[in-house]
């Protein structure tokens, strides 16, 4: 049983019983600690219906819900009725916990990752995995249909460097040769590339040519440009090349993945979006949508929205990022059927997505108004910014083995472990590093920029991954000894502490909503450090196996069990795992 939604649905047929007035929603929360009470209902949305003063209106509804037996008592503080419950709604929320939200009958495709193939995944990486695959889980247990998509950049200049770069260096090597990822090797010619280019661009403007003039005439780049062009002419040994390198960027990528706990139902390559949108342009110009300037492009002008001018075909009619954007969306409402779309792109692309929304709906689609870009914030450590060109970057594979690393530390420290064999320990080690990799990660909201410090991240103590787990263990260790039984628990009187663990438990639906509502996991892993702390509070004052009553244990092993299933379903959404053992 949902305790909002019961007082909610009581309270709505009193209103319209008793005073004939209709209203869909209510705002009940739970009552603020200075006061007596569990909800509190704001009555001033009320008073204009009722006709009466905020304090007779609350009273009023107080009067016939305490006639009616539906609550244990209330009292009035200005236009607010505070709402103590019967004792025993906390038993039948107890043991009624698991109403599953209601379907909506909504399809949507969340979209993250979307990496290029000429290095491999990083810590920026990683915040938009985490991100897409958390608020894919939490639109899904929200009553969506999900579907989980990335676009992998897999054309363009900055791909033909890695391939040129190992075509001149790499004499033959492979992933199998080398010892490397596939991801990994190509990386490492991407920044062999970069490292040849600045030696040539040196050469130049040591025998006088400006900065500009050798960046744009290098025979590197110019090799490189002419690579694509082989690409674009679809050139068999350009294309075979590219197609055994991008397989062993692929393997490296699904490695990575795999380890990160995160996957995907549809893969799109660009290679084969690219085109995309050019037809839609077209359409576009006709209706005036778009407009053409002398030398053949194609533009729209957004001033009047407060943005600019922006080009989406070039002269050469050659598309743009934004041609491609039009027609991959254009193709997915149509292919999918789908209700909505979330793009998980870092900040830095806010206004190209400004500018995307603005353009499908000038383009007539009534769908452009459920896109939606979860735009994220940079990852920092305190070592400073990550630069891929230059072979600088927090290697997503690096930082996982340095979480996992740290967490063997902590736990030989610790010193909990004895009896696990040597198998269940490592397993336990990438639980909890990852766990708080993933947690320090979500905790923060979406929208604000993260300095990473691993070794903060994985403290037992604080708002940490590994907090909440060990919490989870402490509960499933007591479980180990007793589990409860069910027994008539409507006689028994519940203190404060039981009762707002209780609450927090029941919120779970509701923080599930809020969390899609606003697309940010980090209501859903705040809600789970609450409830941890709710319950550490509750442990440490109150003895569970050892209680006074027989009924007093009951209580509280049931209480203790469904604190277990809600860290866990809270960690599941995060993508973290739960040990059993810490």
């Amino acid at each position: 049983m949902n305790l909002k939604n019961y007082l909610e649905r009581e309270i709505l047929l009193i209103l319209q019983q008793k005073f004939e007035i209709s209203m869909e929603k209510l705002e009940i929360q739970t009552t603020r600690k200075e006061f007596e009470g569990d909800y509190t209902l704001v009555v001033f949305p009320l008073v204009r219906f009722m006709k009466l003063k905020p304090e007779e209106s609350a009273a009023a509804i107080g009067e016939i819900l305490l006639e009616n037996q539906i609550i244990a008592k209330f009292n009035v503080v200005k236009g607010f009725l505070n709402i103590s419950l019967l004792p025993e709604m906390f038993s039948k929320a107890l043991f009624t916990y698991q109403e599953k939200i209601a379907d909506t009958g909504n399809k949507i495709i969340v979209e993250y990752s979307s990496p290029n193939t000429n290095k491999p995944l990083h810590l920026g990486h990683i915040r938009n995995n985490l991100l897409g695959f958390s608020i894919a889980s939490i639109l899904e247990t929200a009553g969506n249909e999900v579907i989980k998509t990335q676009i992998v950049n897999d054309r363009g200049i900055h791909i033909c460097k890695s391939m040129l770069a190992w075509q001149k260096f790499g004499n033959q090597e492979t992933p199998e040769s080398s010892g490397l990822k596939g991801d990994k090797l190509v990386g490492k010619y991407y920044v062999e590339f970069d490292k040849q280019y600045k030696d040539q661009i040196k050469t130049l403007q040591s025998q006088g040519w400006s900065e500009e003039e050798a960046e744009k005439s290098a025979p590197l780049i110019n090799e490189a440009r002419n690579m694509l062009r082989d690409w674009e002419a679809n050139d068999q040994s350009v294309r075979s090349l590219w197609e055994k390198m991008n397989q062993w960027v692929y393997s490296g990528f699904q490695q990575t993945y795999d380890r990160l706990g995160v996957n995907f139902d549809v893969v799109q390559y660009e290679s084969e979006t690219y085109l995309l949108g050019k037809n839609i342009i077209e359409k576009g110009l006709e209706q005036g949508v778009f407009y053409q300037k002398e030398d053949g492009s194609v533009w729209i002008d957004l001033t009047e929205e407060g943005l600019d001018e922006k080009l989406v075909l070039r002269s050469d009619g050659t598309s743009v990022y934004m041609t491609q954007d039009i027609g991959t969306a254009v193709e997915r409402f149509k292919k999918f059927n789908m209700d909505g779309l979330v793009y998980v792109v870092g900040n830095e692309q806010d206004y190209h997505f400004k500018v995307l929304f603005l353009i499908l709906k000038k383009l007539g689609y009534d769908w452009a108004s459920n896109l939606f870009h979860l735009s994220y914030g940079m990852v920092d450590l305190p070592e400073g910014k990550m630069k891929s060109r230059e072979g600088t970057v927090v290697d997503a594979d690096d930082l996982m083995d340095e979480m996992v690393n740290t967490s063997q530390e902590i736990a030989a420290e610790a010193g909990k472990l004895e009896g696990l064999t040597d198998q269940e320990k490592e397993k336990l080690y990438e639980i909890i590093g990852l766990g708080a990799l993933k947690y320090f990660i979500l905790k923060v909201d979406p929208k604000k920029r993260i300095l990473f410090d691993p070794k903060e991240s994985i403290d037992f103590n604080g708002n940490t991954g590994p907090f909440i787990q060990y919490a989870y263990v402490r509960i499933q260790s007591v479980l180990r000894k007793k589990q409860p039984t069910d027994m008539d628990l409507s006689d028994y009187k519940f203190n404060d502490i039981e009762k707002d663990l209780i609450k927090l438990i029941n919120e779970f639906q509701e923080v599930v909503q809020k969390a899609a509502q606003e697309m940010s996991p980090a209501i859903v892993a705040n809600y789970a450090y609450e409830l941890t702390r709710s319950f550490n509070f509750f442990y440490q004052n109150y003895s569970i196996l050892n209680a006074e009553t027989s009924l007093e244990k009951q209580v509280r092993l049931h209480i203790a069990k469904q604190t277990g299933i809600h860290i866990k379903k809270a960690l599941h959404l995060l993508g973290i795992d739960t040990p059993e053992r810490m």
